[in-house]
């Protein structure tokens, strides 16, 4: 049975990691999964989730205006679909998310989207938001916080290591531009 799965973690727990190893798991068993990657993420090649380690897959870009579900029943036309995995889905749009469950209960496709639950300020993107709530299962992949506890937030610094308090939600940057923390030191870090 096709279920949509979200997993979340802070950054650098090797989410796109975990989905590129999905997606040669189901390539090398002769299946085709339809991967997906936010189109305002340009760190790396656009059209190419990445991870931090080297490893690099082709995928399909999506933005806030992006149909999924169309492109996946597009994508159908030509070739069988087996799984969609979804890099950056923190920034997906509710509707978007909504489509992700049509992709789910009506196609019966499974769906593995992975993504950053909350923002510098600790809030929940809005596709994460959406997800939380209506995956089918949450997984949360775990990564560490200088002091050693589980890292669940993101601070934003600035090219000084300050952290920065205010901003817009979304600000594309890696290790430059965040840090994964603990609960603790994102709390000590709002003092600031």
């Amino acid at each position: 049975m096709a279920k949509l799965y979200f997993y979340f973690s802070a950054m650098n727990a090797g989410k796109s990691t975990v989905l590129l190893q999905s997606a040669h798991n189901y390539q090398e068993r002769g299946m085709n999964p339809l991967l997906f990657t936010a189109a305002l993420d340009n760190r790396y090649e656009v059209g190419e989730i990445s991870s931090r380690i080297g490893i690099s897959a082709e995928a399909n870009l999506f933005s806030q205006k992006t149909n999924i579900l169309h492109n996946v029943q597009d994508a159908q036309k030509n070739q069988t679909v087996d799984c969609i995995l979804i890099d950056e889905s923190q920034f997906l749009t509710k509707e978007q998310v909504y489509d992700l469950t049509e992709i789910v209960d009506l196609l019966k496709i499974p769906v593995l989207a992975f993504g950053i639950r909350t923002d510098f300020k600790g809030e929940l993107f809005q596709g994460s938001q959406a997800l939380l709530a209506w995956s089918d299962k949450l997984i949360e992949l775990k990564t560490v916080c200088h002091c050693g506890s589980k890292a669940t937030m993101v601070i934003r610094i600035d090219n000084n290591g300050n952290t920065v308090h205010e901003g817009a939600q979304v600000e594309i940057g890696g290790n430059d531009r965040y840090l994964s923390v603990c609960r603790k030191h994102f709390k000590e870090a709002l003092k600031g």
